[in-house]
């Protein structure tokens, strides 16, 4: 699964894959490409079985600047003819939910997805990495929940996951500030978890922690996420309920044997998703 395609890279490493936002030359905004691509990208993700996690990252010097608006005309045409007629109104409407299905397909994909921030990590690039399960970042992340500062609101999934992440008080402050925060600052409020000194060493600690996810058993791993995802805004006991019968899917299974041998045999597991 090593492909390049107009804004994505993707490089497989066993049973990791990188996907690169790779539009350097343009800090990684976030053009048509952008929002097109990455859905089969996910798509490919969940169905390869030998793929146990996914990192995201930034080509160049930053993560990304965010929506590239001079060139979204195409899928957001009152970007361009500024219609504020009804109609106008309505394709608007129509027009974003294929944007917020950009993000979702990340955080609905069954396997773990590291974001590593770097740099500028602006508008949609902060959509993006609140999709993910766990953000990194290096000590020059600067980021921002910059709609507001451009007239806009933002509307593909960052009001309704960072909340869960950092908090109300937290979201609204950056919503209703459109302040750049540092890393420092991103890791006290836990948007990111853990801080590396440059982009070299951020990478590095993203692949580390991506292997230690993969060496785990994948339909327990991935099993999680799915309860996590669920259980967010609903009861406990919704919770415990759910989590009864996704737990029986995976019950007995060969991982299970597998790891009980390993104990016994005081060798590492093997997990083969089975």
């Amino acid at each position: 699964m090593n492909t390049t395609g107009n804004f994505y890279r993707l490089e497989k490493k066993g049973h990791l894959v990188w996907v690169f936002l790779n539009r350097p030359e343009k800090r990684n905004a976030m053009g048509p490409e952008a929002w097109k691509e990455i859905i089969p990208i996910f798509a490919g993700i969940d169905a390869d079985e030998e793929i146990r996690v996914a990192i995201i990252a930034g080509e160049g010097r930053d993560f990304s600047a965010g929506m590239d608006l001079q060139n979204m005309a195409s899928l957001i045409p009152t970007l361009k003819n500024w219609d504020f007629s009804a109609r106008g109104t309505v394709q608007l409407f129509k027009a974003i939910p294929p944007l917020q299905e950009a993000m979702n397909c990340v955080e609905k994909c069954t396997k773990p997805v590291i974001c590593a921030f770097h740099g500028y990590c602006i508008g949609a690039a902060l959509d993006l990495g609140t999709a993910c399960d766990i953000r990194l970042a290096s000590e020059d992340a600067k980021i921002s929940l910059r709609e507001a500062a451009v007239a806009i609101i933002a509307d593909v999934g960052v009001l309704q996951r960072l909340p869960h992440i950092v908090g109300q008080g937290i979201t609204r402050e950056l919503a209703f500030t459109a302040r750049f925060i540092d890393a420092q600052r991103a890791k006290e409020i836990n948007l990111v978890n853990e801080l590396y000194p440059d982009k070299e060493s951020l990478l590095k600690g993203a692949e580390e922690l991506a292997l230690e996810i993969a060496a785990q058993a994948p339909l327990a791993v991935q099993g999680a996420k799915e309860v996590l995802n669920y259980c967010r805004g609903k009861s406990i006991a919704d919770g415990l309920e759910y989590v009864a019968a996704r737990s029986a899917m995976i019950l007995p299974s060969e991982d299970l044997a597998e790891a009980m041998a390993a104990f016994m045999g005081k060798r590492p597991p093997k997990y083969k998703g089975k």
